[in-house]
């Protein structure tokens, strides 16, 4: 709980108290630490297999030592911590108050502080924040599910031994990231899909292109499946031992059983709404959805109540997102702005190898929009850096103009390059200016410049 005073307003934020909105924790950074680890171990397999063409000999098996690579993850998060903790906060004026938070009435938060005495605040506000985060969703009605020592990405983070197999009910960017990860690290890794392709609602290539590497990388997908039950064998008699499940998977017209020391529950994010009271504050929400607001990020029933991030309903569920989101509340509750949430370009990147980043409308028919597209197979940098095999961009513009309305990238460091897109887009700047604007080279970044001079390759006249 955190009250900040800015122009003789008071303000009151309501911070998680659940892991699932601590992206410190159990999400971003956690994940992108074990995730470079697995990008280690995947170069130095591919200098071992390519004949020294790299120039490097290494002899022996690749060893992996989860123990170091967990060591490392933790040593990386204490490091970022800081950001995050009430330290800095109470260092630029914010008074905190850890405890639990709920309202009372439309302007009143009650704090509970448990200890060995109780202790109860009351914080009268003019405006409040609602910053309770999500959680990861556990999918209902699967026979044993809940009584089994299954993993989410709340407790994925806390292994201290590596699961020799691992089934990952989801198919989204968490579970595909993770797959690939520890598939690397050499888990035998199952992603059960819901439907027949990753990705149905994004670009078509997407889905086939990424289902095709993560493959190679070992990992299985069983596709129109779903878990009719799930049977704990053995339950872990410590920390540093692993449980044992069978989980029954309906697969199309297949009945499969496949056992595993690790069933990953990766099925989408649930807000944390619950024991807030917020009927006594006026404020409406939906269970499933979250907080509903409007542009402005208030509360559509009470306007002195804002909620950011994965709390709030009908945005996306991204940590840059909820960053965005925070800036908008303050500008709008404290400084009497307008900044409204449907002015906000939100980008989006999975961090698989090669990553997919994607922002806008990406999968319309040729009807609706032009498309221009590059792939990488003769993009100089991406061959140089042996990178070619997969990967492109590809641009969407409004029928017969250059007005970018979508992206899709497919690349290694696809989330940085998607960033020049995004900035086009929120600015108006055309196709063809991308087009125009010096990019460095070798740099994969050129896929998307080769779109832009597509466009503007496309009015050439024939010269006579």
């Amino acid at each position: 709980m955190k009250k900040a005073a800015r122009r003789g307003a008071k303000s009151v934020m309501i911070s998680a108290h659940l892991a699932g909105g601590d992206c410190l924790n159990v999400g971003c950074v956690p994940s992108k630490a074990l995730i470079r680890s697995a990008k280690m171990i995947r170069e130095v397999k591919k200098a071992q297999s390519s004949n020294n063409e790299f120039g490097i000999k290494i002899k022996g098996e690749v060893e992996v030592d989860f123990l170091q690579i967990m060591k490392r993850m933790r040593k990386l998060r204490a490091q970022i911590a800081p950001v995050d903790g009430h330290a800095l906060g109470t260092n630029i004026g914010v008074t905190v108050l850890q405890g639990f938070g709920r309202f009372v009435d439309e302007k009143t938060v009650e704090v509970v502080q448990p200890g060995s005495s109780e202790t109860r605040s009351l914080l009268r506000f003019k405006k409040a924040v609602i910053a309770t985060g999500g959680r990861a969703s556990i999918v209902p009605n699967i026979p044993g599910l809940s009584d089994s020592p299954y993993t989410t990405n709340e407790t994925l983070f806390n292994l201290s031994k590596l699961p020799p197999r691992m089934v990952i009910l989801g198919s989204g960017v968490i579970a595909l990231e993770m797959a690939q990860t520890f598939s690397t690290f050499g888990t035998k890794v199952t992603v059960l899909v819901r439907g027949e392709n990753l990705f149905p609602r994004a670009d078509p290539d997407v889905g086939p292109m990424m289902k095709r590497v993560l493959a190679e990388d070992g990992v299985t997908f069983l596709t129109n499946s779903k878990i009719t039950q799930v049977e704990t064998l053995k339950v872990p008699s410590d920390e540093a031992d692993l449980p044992l499940m069978k989980v029954s998977i309906k697969s199309g017209n297949e009945n499969i059983e496949l056992d595993c020391e690790c069933l990953l529950v990766a099925a989408g994010r649930a807000p944390n709404v619950e024991n807030l009271n917020l009927e006594a504050a006026n404020v409406q929400y939906d269970l499933k959805e979250g907080i509903i607001v409007n542009d402005f990020a208030q509360s559509a029933s009470n306007p002195n109540v804002y909620a950011v991030g994965d709390c709030t309903a009908g945005v996306p569920r991204l940590t840059h997102m909820s960053g965005e989101m925070a800036k908008v509340v303050v500008q709008n509750s404290l400084f009497d702005d307008e900044w409204r949430l449907s002015s906000l370009v939100v980008p989006a990147c999975m961090y698989t190898e090669p990553e997919y980043a994607s922002v806008g409308i990406v999968n319309a028919n040729s009807d609706e929009v032009d498309i221009y597209t590059a792939s990488l197979e003769h993009n100089d940098r991406a061959i140089l850096e042996s990178d070619n095999d997969y990967g492109y961009a590809k641009v969407f513009c409004k029928k017969g103009t250059g007005t970018i309305v979508g992206c899709t990238i497919v690349a290694s460091r696809a989330g940085e390059i998607i960033n020049e897109v995004t900035l086009a887009m929120k600015h108006g700047v055309p196709l063809e200016g991308i087009g125009r604007n010096i990019h460095s080279y070798p740099t994969t970044g050129e896929a998307v410049m080769m779109c832009g001079l597509q466009l503007i390759n496309s009015k050439w006249k024939r010269l006579d």
